[in-house]
């Protein structure tokens, strides 16, 4: 992260940044809070493009100028809204932002690699859905003329509020420093070439070799995302590189009339292409789905920002028609007639709710209702789903108070006690979980046992075992929640799912070639000593070559009680085993029974950070 810019500086006395998103070629991009707004989670997109020149950097920024101001005329509930544009000086540096709304939710490239560690690719009718509730998205852009060029898996969020496909990164940002480029060659005297943009794959022909883009290539886009979210393939794995044909029917069984639909949209002639999405939604309503038969027609669009009673029905549960026996003169009094019975009946009920409710409500302190938002912001800042934290909470808090179990908490003044308590659990939770990746905790709540077995092969490809990987894994759960049993069965429970996310973390700190190393021995040297500082919760694996009947001595110099030593047989000529695991032992020799590579796991079982010195030697 830019040194300038750090968690907690404030922006233009307005935006406290929280953390950095992500970061490329046109700057970077943070996650802030909008103080304005009651803190309430925005994201800054700096300005930054690898321009050279003056002119060129002022040409670029009039033209970004130019595009968030289009941007910033698109108001749909199904794009993040482009709040402002503004410029900040930051020690005599300049810096132009774009602001608009966050999005909470996963990327439909991460929700593909969830399903295929499960097995379980998007379906037919999920991808219907999926195009009924976008197409009408590109309608509305297309209406203004903003082509968004760059739809990926990746560009389109699944918002975790309510499920539906959100539209990020539209490409005419990252199409400023290519149209710069072209104007500096034409003054120059040279011949400009096409600005292009795009994804190989899922950019149609022209519009990566000519930089030519129309409404259909954003169509073209759409449909080779559906096809890789219906298959798990890239376009490149589906595309016949001789003929440039679209091969997915091996991959995917899909009915005729929806597959003759995507082939249409991904025709490599442009003029073999449907030329809008209006188009395509009337293509779809000849299907024979409940999805389309209950979607509206594309002659009715949808009201800008508002999602209509009609969308929301036929995406969850189509609603089916009314059997014809009563006429249809007497239909409509007889509908009143009972709406009025049960909605009065149902306004007496509730009335009598709220009031209660209201009653109890002005008996919780301010400062419990400053507490309960306190931690709504904090859970939606780390960005855990809403019903997987109470699940969490909620075993914890059972556990401790087994008096509880069975009843719900209420707002009265009697409960106030117990939901402090649940308060202060959540609070704890919410400080622990702030130690995995953004990517991890996103991921809470959908973790299964398909994923374990993923994380062995990938450990198992660095020669490391799944031994090793759980030992490292451990060494931070544990340390973070020591309450936990070692010897308990986790997996099924929620915070079987946090153990799962600091795995996961773990693995890919593996796969950086982070807290694992390989050991080597000079030339006719027998021992080696390896040092190293651990902090809470970290741990170190190191794999060895040994032989068959070498004896081994292994010593540990480390603070008492501060470490857990585990030793592992590399398993070729028998079954592996662990020779120590999780031991608090500091010694251990002995002849080996096998020829390969052993592994030695140092984990910290300390609150302090210390020095351990790890020696192995063979004769």
């Amino acid at each position: 992260m830019s040194q300038l810019i750090y968690p907690g500086i404030v922006l233009r006395n307005h935006y406290t940044i929280v953390r950095e998103l992500g970061h490329g070629g046109f700057g970077r991009t943070y996650l802030a809070q909008d103080q304005h707004r009651f803190d309430e989670l925005c994201v800054l997109k700096e300005f930054a493009p690898q321009v050279q020149g003056s002119f060129a950097l002022k040409k670029s920024q009039e033209l970004f100028e130019r595009e968030a101001e289009i941007l910033y005329k698109l108001k749909h509930p199904q794009i993040p809204q482009f709040r402002e544009l503004f410029r900040e000086t930051i020690d005599n540096k300049g810096y132009l932002f774009l602001v608009q709304d966050y999005v909470e939710g996963l990327n439909y490239r991460s929700l593909l690699n969830q399903r295929l560690r499960q097995c379980l690719p998007f379906t037919e009718a999920e991808m219907i859905q999926f195009l009924l509730q976008l197409l009408p998205v590109l309608d509305y852009i297309h209406s203004y003329g903003v082509i968004h060029r760059d739809i990926s898996p990746d560009n389109i969020i699944q918002r975790q509020l309510d499920g539906l496909p959100i539209l990020i990164d539209f490409g005419g940002v990252k199409l400023i420093q290519a149209k710069v480029e072209s104007e500096l060659a034409a003054q120059q005297g040279q011949n400009p070439t096409p600005t292009r943009l795009g994804k190989v794959g899922y950019a149609p022909d022209e519009q990566m070799r000519l930089g030519k883009v129309y409404p259909h290539s954003d169509l073209y886009g759409l449909a080779a995302t559906i096809l890789v979210l219906l298959t798990g393939k890239e376009p490149q794995q589906l595309i016949d590189p001789q003929t440039l044909i679209w091969n997915w029917k091996k991959y995917t069984n899909l009915s005729p009339e929806f597959g003759a639909i995507l082939e249409k949209m991904l025709a490599y002639h442009q003029s073999d292409r449907f030329p809008s999405a209006q188009d395509v939604l009337t293509a779809l309503s000849t299907l024979n789905s409940p999805l389309t038969q209950s979607f509206p027609k594309p002659s009715t669009p949808l009201t800008q920002g508002t999602v209509s009673l009609t969308q929301n029905q036929s995406l969850s549960s189509p609603v089916s028609p009314t059997p014809g026996r009563i006429s249809a003169s007497l239909k409509m009094p007889l509908l009143m007639f009972i709406s009025i019975l049960i909605l009065g009946g149902f306004g007496w009920l509730g009335g009598r709710y709220w009031l209660n409710h209201y009653a109890d409500l002005h008996q919780i302190p301010g400062t419990e209702q400053e507490r309960q938002e306190a931690l709504r912001d904090e859970r939606r800042l780390l960005g855990i789903n809403f019903n997987f934290f109470v699940d969490l909470v909620n075993e914890e808090f059972y556990t401790r108070y087994p008096e509880q179990q069975g009843r719900t908490l209420t707002d009265s003044s009697s409960d106030a006690i117990w939901r402090q308590r649940w308060h202060q659990i959540a609070d704890e939770f919410l400080q622990r979980l702030g130690q995995l990746s953004e990517e991890s905790r996103l991921k809470l709540g959908t973790y299964s046992l398909d994923d374990l077995d993923h994380w062995k092969a990938t450990v198992n490809q660095l020669q490391l075992s799944h031994q090793s990987l759980y030992d490292l894994a451990d060494a931070k759960f544990f340390y973070l929640f020591p309450e936990q049993s070692r010897t308990a069965n986790l997996l099924g429970l929620p915070i079987g799912q946090v153990w799962q996310a600091f795995t996961d973390d773990v693995v890919h700190q593996l796969q950086a070639g982070l807290n694992w190393e390989r050991v080597e021995f000079a030339s006719q040297k027998t021992r080696k000593k390896l040092k190293e500082t651990l902090k809470p919760g970290e741990g170190k694996a190191y794999i060895a070559r040994f032989n068959k009947n070498q004896v081994l001595q292994v010593h540990l110099k480390s603070p008492k009680p501060s470490t857990l030593l585990s030793i592992y047989t590399p398993g070729i000529t028998q079954q592996s085993q662990s020779l120590l695991e999780d031991s608090p032992r500091t010694r251990w020799s002995g002849r080996l029974q096998d020829s390969g590579d052993y592994e030695f796991v140092v984990v910290s079982n300390s609150s302090q950070p210390f020095e351990y010195e790890l020696t192995l030697e063979t004769r």
